[in-house]
């Protein structure tokens, strides 16, 4: 059956050249646009990899954020139905497959979630909370956007999302070092997100979120099923909330006292 409609992927990506070939290779076989925009900040080669790749349309952009990124190439995009994927996610051949149906039907909603499975240190997540862990990746232009957060953007759409049944992989972390080498910035960024938010710290906030999130990673969700990766992985998180907690706290320390009186000496 021929298909009724086109869909283009949207990629961002900065020093993503261990990841970026995978990723483009997977989306061959169902995908009819594929877009990918490269941080300016981007020292590797990530642009010369997914440029070797013909038809990918590949732009050098200057950075406006996860969101305001993305949202840039989805008006890039020449077709209505958008698949969102990171450079370090693969579309898998169930996928693709699902895709291709999908491009022979009539859609009744704007958009559709698929379940994500992570690699965590060379091991495939299936528990911890982390799976089907489903994410909302292919969408209809005019129906959605991107949420303003600085990380862990979402899609904000106008209508009902429906599900597709076939797995996208994540290969979120394949090191350690891999995985503080992005901890550092996104913690900071989440704590902004806080203080934007208006939210208010508690010192309960370092004690009990943290704790809570082990616990619940790795006893309610089972994480002990995913081996060591499974306790490395709550440990992570846990030290995540952690560290983003204490970051919001000094944060609002030090806008606190940038906001007191200029100096005692300005009064007579």
């Amino acid at each position: 059956m021929e298909p009724l409609f086109k869909i283009t992927s949207i990629v961002i990506a900065k020093n993503e050249e261990l990841n970026i070939g995978r990723c483009i290779k997977s989306q061959l076989g169902c995908i009819d646009e594929i877009i990918v925009l490269i941080d300016g900040r981007s020292t590797d080669r990530t642009q010369e990899i997914a440029a070797s790749f013909t038809g990918v349309k590949v732009e050098v952009v200057e950075w406006k954020g996860f969101a305001g990124t993305k949202q840039h190439a989805v008006a890039r995009a020449s077709s209505d139905w958008i698949f969102w994927i990171d450079a370090d996610e693969v579309i898998t051949p169930a996928l693709c497959a699902e895709l291709n149906e999908f491009k022979c039907s009539a859609p009744l909603l704007p958009a559709y979630s698929v379940p994500r499975l992570a690699n965590f240190l060379g091991r495939w997540i299936k528990h911890s909370g982390w799976y089907p862990a489903r994410v909302t990746r292919l969408f209809l232009k005019d129906k959605a956007c991107f949420s303003g957060k600085n990380v862990h953007e979402d899609l904000i759409v106008n209508g009902k999302t429906g599900k597709l049944a076939s797995d996208l992989e994540h290969y979120t972390d394949p090191t350690i070092k891999h995985y503080f080498e992005k901890f550092n910035n996104y913690t900071t960024l989440a704590a902004e997100e806080l203080f934007r938010n208006g939210k208010k710290f508690h010192a309960t906030d370092l004690i009990f979120r943290p704790l809570f999130i082990f616990v619940k990673m790795y006893f309610i969700k089972r994480g002990f099923l995913d081996g060591p990766q499974g306790f490395i992985l709550a440990a992570f998180s846990s030290a995540y909330v952690f560290t983003k907690y204490g970051k919001f706290w000094e944060i609002g320390k030090s806008r606190k006292q940038n906001s007191g009186p200029a100096s005692a000496g300005n009064g007579k």
